[in-house]
């Protein structure tokens, strides 16, 4: 049978739809916000410009200090101008409760290339209503090898023997994951930290362990100050976030190394602000972002855990074993519980600087 024939007006008027539609896309912009420096220039290099350079979408980069307020007041005035914004857990889980964020239908996401769903390729924690995992950072414990000539420290116990390695050791100020640490060194399993820190007895007992080694400790508050206190010997072995440790160590050939036993692992997420009007592709952005390869690209710039395992399978062989999780490392390891401390924060600060003093 032959066909109908095709009117050549209407030919026309197709392709001209078809050449709006695609201008318009072209001249689409997209608004990402994110924490700035190296992670961005991961996210730009492994997300943004392969995203542009499929859609022809153009990425606008903007950089914030973390929290809910930019993105609070967009939403309450109806003048949304960001689209994608990196959070933390902590605010991913708050922006959704205030109606701060979209809603994100985790089936829409891509599946592992062996067709594994999204949702079970993530690691368990990773996913939320509103918002998309992206990367595992951690704070771990690194020693300086030069001041351990005889035996080297391997776990987070060893960190807590001053007889067996003696030397200062740098903590951050702050009672989080120093607690979590101090338990886990006085032989309280990692999945079973939380539940003991529920408790007065197991709180008091954290605080027991942090007197012993209270007296050789240095206090940094700032992320880049741990290598620099390895560097400088003034302290043996420090606490620091594994980011910052990578680049001490690969970049400026420092001879450190990483003690992952214990790692307190935290997750950035890609949440879409509520109201935005370009919520479609927002959404195929941080589809496009999270899936198998685009998450194992990332490792190639900075050394953060991509968030689906299918992921991990695709990073580069000398990358992985730096990454908070590759197995070895994730083996013994605790996520932040940002619910427990989102109810004890402020009794724990304030019996954190009242032992301080004493």
């Amino acid at each position: 049978m032959m066909s109908k024939p095709f009117s050549s007006s209407l030919f026309i008027v197709a392709l001209a739809l078809a050449a709006a539609g695609g201008a318009a896309r072209a001249a689409e912009t997209l608004t990402v916000v994110s924490w700035g420096g190296a992670y961005t220039h991961s996210q730009v290099k492994a997300y943004h410009e392969p995203f542009a350079k499929k859609t022809g979408v153009k990425i606008l980069s903007e950089d914030y200090n973390g929290g809910l307020a930019q993105v609070k007041a967009q939403v309450d005035s109806g003048n949304v101008t960001w689209d994608v914004v990196d959070l933390e857990l902590s605010d991913a889980i708050r922006g959704c409760d205030e109606g701060l964020l979209e809603t994100i239908d985790h089936s829409v996401l891509p599946p592992a290339p062996d067709g594994t769903s999204a949702a079970d390729d993530f690691i368990p924690g990773t996913l939320t209503e509103c918002a998309v995992g992206e990367i595992v950072w951690s704070t771990v414990v690194a020693f300086d090898r030069d001041k351990f000539t005889e035996e080297w420290p391997r776990s987070i116990r060893d960190f807590f023997n001053l007889e067996r390695f003696p030397g200062k050791r740098g903590l951050r100020k702050s009672p989080r994951v120093n607690v979590e640490w101090a338990l886990m060194a006085d032989g309280v399993p990692a999945a079973q930290v939380y539940e003991v820190l529920a408790t007065e007895e197991g709180v008091d007992r954290a605080f027991r362990v942090l007197d012993k080694i209270k007296h050789e400790v240095v206090w940094w508050e700032a992320g880049a100050q741990p290598p620099q206190l390895l560097a400088d010997g003034e302290v043996a072995m420090t606490s620091a976030y594994n980011g910052r440790l990578y680049n001490a160590i690969f970049k400026e050939r420092k001879p450190f190394e990483i003690i992952w036993d214990g790692q307190v692992w935290d997750i950035d997420l890609w949440g879409i602000v509520r109201g935005t009007p370009n919520l479609s592709t927002a959404l195929e952005f941080v589809k496009f972002s999270t899936d198998t390869k685009r998450l194992a690209d990332q490792a190639k710039y900075i050394s953060y855990g991509p968030v689906r395992r299918s992921s991990m399978e695709k990073v580069n062989k000398r990358v992985k074993p730096h990454l908070p999780t590759s197995p070895d490392n994730f083996a013994n390891s605790v996520q932040n519980d940002f619910e427990w401390w989102a109810n004890n924060q402020q009794e724990m600060d304030e019996r954190f600087s009242a032992w301080l003093v004493k």
